[in-house]
């Protein structure tokens, strides 16, 4: 029997690349893996942000990932991190989905909460002049203490190395939805009624365990709710990431 394919979704400042330690396992199991880099995202680590950016908003982000969800075929297991969560989430309301994992998700209106230390971690962002119609992107100090906390340093150099620029459009409709007259970030959680994992490490500081938390209870399907112990944001480590990849397996079970 054919196996699911798996769509993956990744989160703010990031590339597809943070999917290749979970691409290659699931390839080699047999699973068709498809991991679309998001508008502007497919550039390096210190390339000049494309002006667009700045006017780009979710909506955009939604549909390039529709197109790209065209050529999976069948209805794929859709696996998104932090934004990509919160975008797995608006994907799955449009086009369904066999299951749906969602890692340390980002807020869609209705489970947005306030947490100081979301509000820490984005500080140098969201203070900029005219952040909310410009490209972004998180310094080193702030990325350290509120994405990488509990990661080992070596990671860390590495994850930091990789982070590309993103919308501050698209983060201000994640972070200010009351204010976003486009409600970008509403779901119909009534349609959300397919298999879901939620996960997030219980130290996590930008997308927090509240969050997660309001967002298991949202979901209308069987949901499967795990916090990681001693965790924070970033899960693409060892040996976080066997942790992750076996909540995985249990949802692809699930789904048949």
């Amino acid at each position: 029997m054919a196996k699911a394919p798996l769509f993956f979704i990744h989160g703010m400042w990031s590339t597809p690349k943070v999917w290749d330690w979970l691409r290659e396992r699931y390839e080699s199991r047999g699973h068709p893996v498809y991991a679309p880099a998001l508008p502007f995202h497919d550039a390096k680590a210190g390339d000049v942000p494309d002006p667009l950016l700045a006017t780009t908003g979710i909506r955009d982000y939604v549909d390039a990932l529709l197109a790209a969800g065209r050529d999976v075929g069948e209805s794929p297991i859709i696996v998104g991190h932090s934004m990509g969560g919160m975008l797995a989430q608006k994907l799955a309301e449009q086009q369904g989905a066999r299951g749906l994992a969602l890692l340390s998700p980002a807020p869609t209106a209705q489970t947005s909460s306030l947490a100081i230390s979301s509000l820490r971690t984005l500080l140098g962002v969201t203070t900029g002049r005219s952040w909310w119609r410009s490209p972004t992107l998180i310094d080193e100090m702030r990325a350290r203490w509120g994405i990488f906390n509990n990661v080992p340093e070596e990671d860390i150099r590495e994850a930091l190395s990789e982070l590309v620029w993103d919308s501050g459009r698209v983060l201000f409709q994640i972070s200010m939805p009351f204010a976003d007259r486009e409600r970008s970030t509403d779901v119909d959680y009534s349609r959300l009624d397919m298999p879901a994992l939620v996960l997030v490490g219980d130290e996590d500081r930008i997308t927090p365990v509240a969050t997660a938390r309001r967002t298991a209870r949202k979901l209308t399907g069987d949901v499967d709710y795990v916090e990681l112990e001693g965790v924070g944001h970033w899960v693409f480590h060892d040996p976080v990431r066997e942790r992750v990849a076996r909540e995985l397996d249990k949802l692809i079970d699930r789904t048949g």
